[in-house]
């Protein structure tokens, strides 16, 4: 070897588990891609998880490989087809199984359980009235009862740091949401409901359960246009395939027990009273921990499932290749989240007249965009070692996002059912112009 050779090669810097020469990373972690050295150096600060989410994990893990291997024969419907509908024409998604009937009755249960309490707390009061005390414990009973029944979500107030969206505010996004919807298989949205978040999702909100979009802009900027038509076809593959997690009975189920655990949650103890106040309730506590852990398992395989059929939507709906970089796009959900906080830093400690006199919040969306793009090949690499690494740790409701990636471009690359060409992207954006300005303006205040 040549000494300037030998210098380029010291100038990158050696392994110092397998001497191979590696490159330093800049602003990125510097890691050997021959044997994996400081590919993962955050594990180490992640928090301990709590027991239930310990057990979520485990059945995630367990689930996860077995799931992928299951679903390796569904071949995705070709263009044209049942949205949907596999290869044999049946609905995968929609196919509970026993362990998804089981599920449905403990959620029958656990919101018996309240109309019970409802139920006995009126008799005692309206039945037993004069008689003692029984009145008073049918108060208690109907309070309780109060507390622990399921809620139903409450469309989100547009206020400076999210802009909700009717039909009326912005007709073209809504027509490309109906778009989807309906080539998904399912309906589209009431509301849309703007935010700064690294995420997207559709839930249902009202006794009515309609429909409404969130999008987080710090996600949706950095897509290009035919990965956000592949994020929405995934969001809306949920309602399309039957997630049962996303059914009122069983979310609901969920919701209460979570209510549960918070009410019987011990409190610090000061006193003798509230000693035994921890210990009446610990009983109770454990009884809850094991329906909830139940009830996870019941229905993760499902919701993982679920979760696939949803990615395989997205690539009927975006194509494989735009299903394949979303999937990408969700692995620098923190350097983004980093780069917004050093845009609201710089904001808040501008000085001097000509800086002061700018507005930060100008150009922020396509400064993040830019950021984005220029997060090299190497860095996406070490990000899906780590998710390989770290399998379920991050999240144990979704399989691992290498699982997901694997799937979507294992296979031969497949057309899209929607294209959004740049001039009705540009319209779309139209439509969100105010609200990118408002939450922009929210974010750089800190």
């Amino acid at each position: 070897m040549t000494e300037t050779a030998h210098a380029a090669r010291t100038a990158e810097r050696d392994c110092p588990e397998c001497g191979e020469p590696v490159a330093e990373g800049g602003k990125y972690v510097t890691w050997c891609a021959a044997c994996d050295w400081n590919v993962d150096p955050g594990l180490e600060d992640e928090e301990t998880p709590g027991r239930i989410e310990r057990v979520r994990r485990r059945l995630a893990q367990r689930y996860g490989e077995q799931l992928l291997a299951d679903l390796a024969d569904l071949a995705a419907p070709a263009a044209g087809a049942e949205p949907g509908a596999a290869a044999d024409g049946a609905r995968p998604g929609t196919r509970r199984g026993v362990a998804g009937w089981c599920a449905t009755a403990l959620a029958v249960a656990v919101h018996g359980v309240t109309v019970a309490l409802l139920a006995g707390g009126l008799w005692l009061l309206v039945g037993c009235w004069g008689r003692g005390a029984l009145p008073v414990l049918g108060g208690l009973l109907i309070g309780v009862a109060v507390v622990l029944r399921p809620r139903f979500a409450r469309l989100p107030k547009d206020e400076g740091h999210r802009a909700v969206l009717r039909p009326a505010d912005a007709p073209r996004l809504f027509a490309l949401l109906d778009e989807v919807a309906a080539t998904v298989g399912t309906t589209g949205v009431r509301a849309v409901v703007i935010d700064a978040g690294f995420n997207a999702s559709v839930s249902a909100y009202g006794i009515r359960q309609h429909r409404v979009l969130r999008i987080g802009l710090s996600l949706w900027e950095v897509l290009s246009p035919q990965e956000r038509i592949a994020l929405l076809g995934h969001e809306f593959g949920h309602y399309a395939h039957g997630d049962t997690r996303h059914s009122l009975l069983v979310g609901g189920a969920f919701q209460s027990l979570d209510t549960w655990r918070y009410t019987l949650a011990p409190a610090p103890a000061h006193s003798l009273v509230e000693d035994f106040a921890n210990l009446m309730t610990a009983l109770p506590r454990l009884l809850v921990d094991g329906l909830l852990v139940l009830l996870e398992h019941l229905t993760l395989r499902q919701s993982q499932r679920a979760e696939y059929l949803a990615d395989s939507t997205a690539a009927r709906t975006a194509g494989a290749e735009a299903a394949a970089g979303l999937m990408d796009r969700l692995l620098i959900g923190e350097s983004v989240a980093g780069a917004l906080r050093r845009e609201s830093v710089a904001a808040r400690t501008r000085i001097g007249g000509a800086a002061r006199r700018e507005d930060p919040a100008e150009g922020l969306w396509e400064r993040l965009t830019a950021h984005a793009a220029s997060v090299p090949e190497h860095e996406y690499e070490r990000l899906r070692r780590v998710a390989e690494r770290r399998g379920h740790q991050v999240d144990s409701t979704h399989p691992p996002t290498h699982l997901r990636h694997r799937r979507l471009t294992r296979g031969a690359p497949g057309g899209a059912l929607i294209v959004l060409d740049a001039a009705r992207a540009a319209e779309v954006d139209a439509d969100l112009a105010e609200a990118r300005r408002s939450v922009a303006r929210e974010l750089v205040r800190g």
